[in-house]
């Protein structure tokens, strides 16, 4: 078995559903007492959000080059980011370690390409809406990702994840708002699926909500690190 190394706290309800389902996945397939080699360095997002603010992405990534090569003396066999947004500096920190960085958009690709969905919308911080590099990391995997066209769509979406979402607050308002800009990509711009491309929005939409395909990028993140645990892929 790997030793994974996670970089979590981005948010912290997101990181529990990482070491939570990892271990779970493992165990079930593993059986009596198996469950996965984990090393897990959890920051303080409040800094690293205060970063973001600031627009200091260079620091932000040279915190997480430090912390994956923390990780990787520690006897990490991969790094995985545990969140969609700081995926911004990750090809950043691929190119500084020496072992392979379990990236999360290649992860949700497989599972759209496993449905043969390539027209997708996807939904998750400002960041990962308005900048590409979730986006394009997709269309190297042959998926293309539509983002809400309303500039207020954006910033609500953005709002809820980060003033109720990472602090563990589930709103029925808020859950209605997002179906609300979901239906309106599916009918304005025919999408055959929908990228839950932040790590907390799965607490908030469930695949019950929807008539097409929803991909998760907390679940698929976590199945690819538990392939990868068990040498799999």
């Amino acid at each position: 078995m790997k030793t994974i190394g996670i970089i979590g706290g981005m948010s912290y309800e997101s990181s529990i559903h990482y070491y939570e389902r990892i271990n779970k996945q493992v165990n079930e397939i593993m059986g009596d007492l198996n469950c996965a080699q984990l090393l897990i360095y959890n920051v303080n997002f409040q800094e690293i959000r205060k970063r973001m603010l600031e627009g200091k992405w260079d620091e932000i990534g040279n915190i997480l080059v430090s912390i994956a090569k923390t990780l990787e003396r520690a006897g990490a066999d991969a790094i995985v980011i545990a969140t969609n947004t700081i995926h911004k500096v990750a090809d950043y920190v691929e190119l500084e370690i020496s072992v392979p960085l379990i990236h999360i958009a290649d992860a949700v690709s497989i599972k759209c390409q496993e449905k043969d969905v390539t027209n997708v919308g996807l939904i998750g911080t400002r960041y990962t809406m308005e900048e590409n590099f979730i986006i394009d990391r997709l269309a190297r995997n042959g998926i293309k990702a539509i983002v809400p066209e309303d500039k207020n769509d954006i910033s609500s979406i953005d709002r809820i994840i980060f003033d109720e979402l990472c602090k563990g607050q589930i709103k029925k308002e808020s859950k209605e708002e997002y179906l609300n800009i979901i239906n309106k990509m599916i009918k304005n711009n025919h999408i055959e699926g929908i990228i839950l491309g932040c790590t907390e929005i799965e607490m908030l939409i469930k695949e019950e909500d929807l008539d097409i395909p929803i991909f998760d990028t907390t679940q698929s993140h976590i199945d690819a690190i538990v392939n990868y645990c068990l040498n799999e892929r």
